[in-house]
């Protein structure tokens, strides 16, 4: 049996993690999350385009299975640049905004509660393996950002949308959420943000992570 079509688009907006740019990418999630295929079917290959974006044959195989019959433009689907392996992360990850950048972070009003809040959430949810932050900057250099990392057996569309929204509430204007299943080969991105992470919340249920 194929994977769901949201599966694959799922997939997809993962791997795009660091390449899109934050407001696009969290905005795309929480249009897959709500339905808005035909809407996130078109806008995708066009930001894609607008950013001079290549996929490998892996996500160019993602685009077309995913999004063609959502009613993605297939001759721009088709005009996606060919990538012959996937991209070098352009961030750096640490544990701390002092270990990825000299620049000084702006605190989001409410960040000091987030691990509260997300242990009210996640604590006990099913399928929910690991919950991570890493702190992020422009190997180029620029401000540090934060990431939350979640390895997640099922449920990982809903539940992006749903912390997104949680971090918006809470002062996060672009939330970088990643919410991956334990058994996935993580992209670049994906790696060395779990490396340079660290646990937020406590009592899950945790097993051998295929990915780590």
């Amino acid at each position: 049996m194929g994977r769901d079509m949201r599966d694959l688009r799922h997939e997809l907006l993962l791997r795009l993690a660091g390449r899109l740019p934050d407001r696009q990418l969290w905005r795309f999630r929480d249009w897959l999350a709500g339905d808005a295929d035909a809407v996130l079917a078109r806008t995708l290959p066009r930001a894609l385009a607008h950013g001079r974006l290549g996929l490998t044959d892996h996500e160019h195989e993602l685009l077309a299975e995913g999004f063609l019959p959502a009613g993605a433009d297939p001759v721009l689907v088709a005009a996606i640049p060919a990538l012959a392996e996937e991209p070098e992360p352009a961030h750096v990850f640490g544990v701390s905004p002092a270990a990825v950048s000299d620049v000084p972070v702006e605190v989001p009003h409410g960040a000091d509660s987030t691990p509260v809040v997300l242990g009210a959430m996640l604590r006990g949810r099913p399928g929910v393996r690991e919950v991570r932050f890493a702190w992020r900057a422009p190997v180029t250099g620029g401000p540090p950002r934060r990431v939350l990392l979640v390895s997640a057996e099922t449920g990982r569309i809903g539940l992006t949308a749903e912390l997104q929204r949680v971090l918006r509430a809470l002062g996060e204007r672009e939330p970088r959420v990643e919410v991956v299943p334990p058994s996935m080969t993580l992209t670049a991105y994906h790696r060395a943000a779990w490396v340079g992470s660290e646990p937020v919340v406590t009592g899950l249920n945790h097993g051998q992570l295929a990915h780590v």
